[in-house]
């Protein structure tokens, strides 16, 4: 760690007269408790203003790390984020990072600087159409509405659970306010019941289920529905599973971890073996289902959420309703059955520590067949090393499967993965950032893969200057490993594919982090050693691993489209006697065809 993120002065410098940047920083400071951006034009009055007043800013060196720091900020905190960069190239810098939140549905404001309100310049472009174009709303600061207007853009947010833009004019940005304007209420959002012969027949499918199985999705956690859902389970001695975004949510022994592409095997089977299971506020998208082999074939699915169902074909009951009052009409419908009746009963395993743990690992080999690390235990090794109260942090790629999988985190908001909405990589090291800035109290793991982490390298620096205490884990198999498995499989040529091998440890050392290479399993002792005698700081760990072991839900959705893969459960006992296949290096110039 090198310096702090918050900026502060012994006196709040105040312009003259009250401005739209003024007043919009001021609403700023009511609403959020962070801001981050990039100063330009467009906004340099802004973050002037919030700067000398203390309040806590982070700057970013690449506009996408500030839209990314503001999404993690909500996903790590619950509360509400805020960004700024300039207009222009500083509004399109940040435009994946927004596409990203708005398909992840991240609620955020990204305050942007913007052509004058007389004409565009010839360096201008319609922005307010750009965001258009993703789905995110923009409204327009003036001097009659700016505080209005920044308050108005918070309230939207989390109404419609999506970022919203606030656009300045730059020939308004230094403008005296003048009598403010009303705004229009926002509409009331909408709410939705369950019908009695809806809940009746939820309750009974429920009371009659030999074995039941709950999947909670990120909607039980903005319903606050958590605590009567989880009574829910207990009363029926059902079983859990989450969505990614909800990992870990009821904090409960009979929790058979994240569901989908990330569902380990052992754990796969006892949701295949459900007989009706209950979907609480999960989108159900193809990913969490595990293209469509995560349940029997034969088991009843209710589906309840408060959006429309588009006809899903493995649900057999949708209902449209709110969490919360569902839940509360729904409990005292179903009595407890009893011990001897229920399917934790039969399945005990699944409460044990060893259930639960990192280990067995599906492949425990050290090495691929390419004679590099075998990512799978490698990971299942961190989770022992790495302090429990940690945020795990992902970058977008192939390597991202493996670390929900074999590693726990305190609770959701502690479970973070940035790009994966927008099919995007190298937004991490800006949402690491975000999260080590919003959570300092926690040591911030973050997990990338070369690909994506060359991307991001410009807010490395970033990343090492916001946390207090750190670790960088490059699962590098020096590709694009997604493009690798899916198409030099198909016998497309793999040139464009390969990355020359990158030390991003050496990278780390260069900005002032401490780190090593990993070759081996025995390197990670390092990284041990570190933990043992560091409370502040950030450790790079970048392990050299296989280019020829595939994720599982990558492997789930090739298999899906009858495309053949290497086994999953192949074992390398003895990779001291296989021939290592060259991987593409400054040191390694042939290269194999993956």
């Amino acid at each position: 760690m090198t310096t702090t993120a918050t900026v502060s002065t012994s006196s709040y410098y105040t312009p003259a007269a009250p401005t739209v940047s003024t007043a919009v920083g001021e609403a700023l400071r009511e609403r959020t408790g962070h801001l981050f951006g990039l100063m330009g034009n467009g906004n340099a009055q802004l973050i002037s203003h919030l700067t000398q007043a203390g309040f806590p800013y982070t700057s970013a060196r690449h506009e996408a790390a500030t839209v990314t720091m503001a999404d993690a900020y909500h996903r790590s905190t619950g509360r509400i984020g805020a960004a700024t960069t300039t207009y222009g190239a500083g509004f399109t810098n940040a435009y994946t990072a927004l596409a990203e939140a708005r398909l992840a549905r991240i609620p955020l404001v990204l305050v942007v600087g913007d052509a004058p309100s007389a004409a565009q310049r010839s360096f201008d472009i319609d922005q307010t159409a750009a965001a258009a174009a993703t789905g995110v709303t923009t409204l327009m600061a003036a001097p009659d509405n700016a505080a209005a207007i920044t308050h108005r853009a918070f309230d939207l947010a989390l109404q419609t659970v999506q970022p919203v833009v606030l656009a300045i004019p730059y020939d308004l940005a230094t403008a005296p306010l003048t009598d403010p304007v009303s705004l229009d209420p926002l509409p009331a959002k909408s709410s939705w019941s369950a019908s009695t012969p809806e809940l009746d027949r939820v309750a009974t499918a429920l009371r009659t289920a030999k074995r039941p199985l709950i999947l909670a999705g990120r909607g039980i956690l903005l319903a606050d529905a958590v605590a009567p859902l989880r009574e829910l389970g207990d009363r029926l001695g059902a079983l859990f599973m989450t969505s990614v975004m909800a990992a870990n949510a009821f904090a409960s022994p009979w929790d058979l971890g994240i569901a989908g592409g990330f569902t380990r095997a052992h754990r796969l089977e006892l949701a295949q073996a459900a007989d009706v299971v209950l979907v609480a506020g999960a989108s159900m998208n193809a990913f969490q289902l595990r293209y469509g082999t995560l349940f029997g074939p034969d088991a009843k699915v209710i589906r309840v959420d408060n959006e429309p169902d588009a006809a899903h074909a493995q649900v057999t009951d949708y209902v449209r309703a709110d969490l919360g009052p569902f839940l509360e009409e729904l409990n005292p419908r179903i009595e407890s059955i009893e011990p001897q009746g229920v399917w934790r009963e039969r399945v005990p395993e699944v409460a044990s520590p060893s259930f639960r743990s990192a280990e067995p690992v599906e492949d425990p080999s050290e090495f691929g067949p390419d004679g590099r690390l075998n990512p799978r235990t490698v990971v299942a090794a961190l989770e022992d090393i790495l302090p429990k109260e940690r945020s795990v942090v992902m970058d977008g790629g192939h390597f991202m499967g493996w670390a929900p999988m074999y590693m726990s985190v305190p609770d959701p908001q502690a479970m973070i993965t940035v790009g994966t909405a927008f099919q995007s990589i190298g937004l991490g090291f800006g949402s690491a950032a975000g999260v080590s800035a919003a959570r300092p109290d926690r040591t911030t793991v973050f997990i990338t893969g070369d690909g994506g982490g060359l991307m991001g390298l410009s807010d490395f620096e970033t990343f090492l200057r916001t946390t207090r205490r750190g670790v960088v884990v490059v699962l590098n198999d020096s590709a694009y490993g997604a493009e690798l498995h899916q198409y030099a499989s198909k016998g497309l040529d793999d040139k464009a594919m390969l990355i020359d091998e990158v030390d991003f440890a050496a990278i780390g050392h260069a900005l002032g982090a401490e780190g090593t290479k990993a070759r081996t399993l025995a390197d990670l002792t390092t990284l041990e050693d570190w933990l043992a005698t560091h409370d502040t700081g950030v450790f790079v760990l970048d392990v050299a691993i296989s280019q020829k072991v595939v994720v599982e839900y990558m492997a789930a959705s090739l298999e899906s489209g009858n495309m053949k893969l290497p086994s999953l459960d192949r074992r390398h006992k003895n990779p001291a006697k296989q021939t290592p296949q060259r991987v593409h290096g400054p040191n390694t110039p042939g290269r194999q065809r993956a």
